[in-house]
């Protein structure tokens, strides 16, 4: 029984080294959308915080502070 024409190594190899390289460029390229996202993501809760910190009229490092002083009391809880 005829399986018809086979095709050479070398031509299965350059197709898988053309669609290794396209993968990785499609990887590449959704690496970037994400990096994207990722900071879009960042600025938006920057300006949530910021809201935040104006409305409650507090500076950055009066809520640093705050939230110092709430993380050790938790970390003391924990100890006793």
């Amino acid at each position: 029984m005829a399986r018809g024409v086979r095709k050479p190594i070398e031509e299965k190899i350059r197709e898988k080294r053309e669609i290794i390289a396209a993968l990785k460029l499609r990887v590449q390229k959704e690496n970037e959308e994400l990096e994207e996202l990722l900071r879009e993501e960042r600025e938006r809760n920057l300006e949530i915080l910021s809201t935040f910190l104006s409305e409650a009229n507090l500076s950055p490092e009066e809520a640093t502070e705050i939230l110092r002083d709430k993380l050790q009391k938790k970390e003391q809880e924990a100890v006793a």
